[in-house]
């Protein structure tokens, strides 16, 4: 399968520009900055154009955008630690969306949440410098949530409601900032406790504790905001390893939730489903297998992807009574 990999795609970030048209009218033009790895209070709301051409919108125009868009649903993802816009994060959102567009045309739109994320030599200190700015982007993401929240509702009373469904995928520290960014969105705006808005989400090779989704553990508010939700994990996800040995570095010990699935499967919410991907995680991204999501040297969607697309479409998770699926070789073909 040939797939063509669009250049055109709208994103959040909450990095900071290095320029700006010096204009205050939206669109205007913006940059990343390659040396800034900081979090800006700031969150952006723009459009890449064609590689490294990118414009600020502005909330309103990009949610006009999302709103009038063909797309039936939207897909929000936040990519792991050690990604850079470009090599990284956009053409793998263009990877994801060209899966999606030769399923079906028109069904789901990717758009990229970018977060900071260090160059530092050595993955140890990238990793720490990461997990840092993974937990201050959640106070700006929390902001972003409740503007689209505050939206929602202004939009529904003025016009006709904007009725797409939306879902999350998060990758490897991704998990992270999502987390976060819904432990800051309750904490600063909804003390009563956060609204069902997503259709799915999806946890894969969540760099997390796993027992973090379990009651009074901080990623409790994931399952609280989805219908569904998808963890999927690998045992051998050398990635993962590596995210081990930083934490060990730092006093902290404990597995992952990418490497095992919840710890206590029984203890989370009924909506947390746990797919297990050890025996396919690896042919899609050797020798790492922590991406495979993706295949990296193939064009065509994988069984991880195709798992994943199937939830979309039928709005169920593909498990058994025991809320827990294996996904193996046979369903390659």
């Amino acid at each position: 399968m040939t797939l063509t990999l669009g250049l055109t795609m709208l994103f959040i970030t909450n990095i900071h520009p290095a320029s700006r048209s010096k204009s205050a009218r939206l669109p205007r033009t913006f940059n990343f900055d390659p040396h800034c790895n900081a979090p800006s209070c700031e969150v952006f709301y723009c459009q890449r154009n064609s590689q490294n051409q990118y414009q600020e919108l502005g909330s309103l125009a990009f949610m006009a955008q999302l709103k009038h868009s063909p797309y039936q649903q939207l897909l929000f993802y936040v990519h792991g630690f050690s990604n850079q816009p470009e090599p990284d994060v956009f053409p793998r959102a263009a990877q994801l969306q060209a899966y999606f567009d030769s399923q079906q045309a028109n069904l789901v739109q990717v758009i990229p949440i970018i977060w900071p994320c260090d160059n530092d030599l050595g993955i140890v200190k990238d990793y720490w410098d990461d997990q840092k700015s993974a937990d201050t982007s959640g106070t700006s993401f929390a902001r972003a949530l409740q503007k689209l929240l505050g939206w929602q509702q202004q939009n529904a009373q003025v016009d006709a409601p904007c009725l797409k469904r939306i879902n999350v995928l998060a990758h490897s520290m991704g998990n992270r900032v999502l987390r976060e960014t819904l432990f800051k969105w309750q904490h600063d705006y909804l003390p009563s406790g956060v609204p069902l808005l997503f259709r799915h989400v999806f946890l894969m090779a969540a760099d997390l504790n796993n027992q973090t989704l379990e009651p009074n553990q901080p990623g409790r508010l994931i399952s609280q905001a989805a219908r569904n939700v998808s963890v999927y994990y690998a045992s051998d996800d050398l990635a993962l390893r590596a995210s081990k040995v930083s934490n060990l570095v730092n006093g902290i010990a404990s597995r992952r939730l990418g490497h095992s699935g919840p710890e206590h499967l029984e203890a989370v919410a009924n909506n947390v489903y746990s797919i297990d991907c050890d025996d396919i995680n690896t042919l899609y991204d050797f020798p790492k297998g922590h991406s495979y999501f993706i295949d990296q040297n193939n064009a065509s969607p994988g069984a991880v992807f195709n798992h994943l697309y199937n939830t979309i479409v039928t709005g169920r998770v593909d498990a058994n009574t025991q809320h827990h699926h294996q996904i193996s070789e046979v369903e390659i073909a």
